[in-house]
């Protein structure tokens, strides 16, 4: 077996037994470890997963299957800092997909999508598979992708069996993102996510684009054939 093809299999493995402990495996893994047992073997099992892939990613040598067109690298930073704004976004306000208890009104990032963490790890794979074009890094980001995305929609799917009230809020919010406010289900205003998710994204994306040289060896999506 390649070290490509191993690769695949680990990244494979991390989405498969994320989304296994997630949602069939919880409630019985729960009801015999408790909560905070459970989140030991998830967070154990994630770490041995993912980390084996990473480490694997970084052994493989780089390659490039297509060159990326120079008109590229604009957008593509400018994806990275909404990717940034709906990271921060995510952790500065109450989301009812992660946290049951949360009512009311969809506010901030939630008008734009119900799930903006998640969709910041997606943005980042796609940036990265187009920016790269390198065979190790479009199966890790392409795995980061599908749980990310394939695991928000399962989680719907939970959430709104287990809650009335979710179902309400999927009504008024959408999976992808800005459809709700195309949809007229939420206001025009909605496109501005406030000013703590705006200036933290700013913050986060700078940080991203110089730590990034020091972290992968590489400047942040071609920043310095923008320079």
């Amino acid at each position: 077996m390649s070290d490509l093809m191993l690769l695949a299999v680990l990244v494979g493995l991390f989405v498969l037994t994320h989304e296994l402990l997630s949602h069939p495996l919880r409630a019985p893994l729960v009801a015999r470890l408790g909560e905070k047992g459970f989140a030991v073997v998830y967070s154990l099992v994630a770490l041995a997963s993912f980390g084996s892939a990473v480490q694997l990613w970084r052994q493989i040598p780089k390659d490039r299957l297509w060159d990326t067109p120079a008109g590229a690298y604009g957008p593509a930073l400018a994806a990275m800092l909404v990717a940034a704004i709906f990271f921060v976004g995510s952790v500065t306000a109450p989301n009812p997909a992660m946290m049951p208890g949360v009512k009311g009104d969809p506010k901030g990032l939630q008008r734009i999508t119900r799930h903006p963490m998640m969709w910041s790890f997606a943005i980042w794979a796609g940036v990265h598979i187009a920016m790269t074009a390198d065979p190790r890094t479009i199966v890790l980001a392409s795995g980061v992708a599908v749980l990310a995305l394939v695991g928000t929609a399962l989680q719907d799917g939970k959430k709104r069996g287990q809650n009335p009230s979710y179902a309400s809020h999927m009504a008024r919010t959408s999976h992808i993102p800005f459809m709700a406010i195309l949809a007229g289900r939420q206001p025009p205003a909605a496109l501005w996510p406030g000013l703590v998710p705006v200036l933290g994204g700013l913050a986060l994306w700078a940080l991203i684009i110089w730590a990034h040289p020091m972290l992968i060896g590489v400047p942040a999506a071609g920043w310095s054939y923008l320079q």
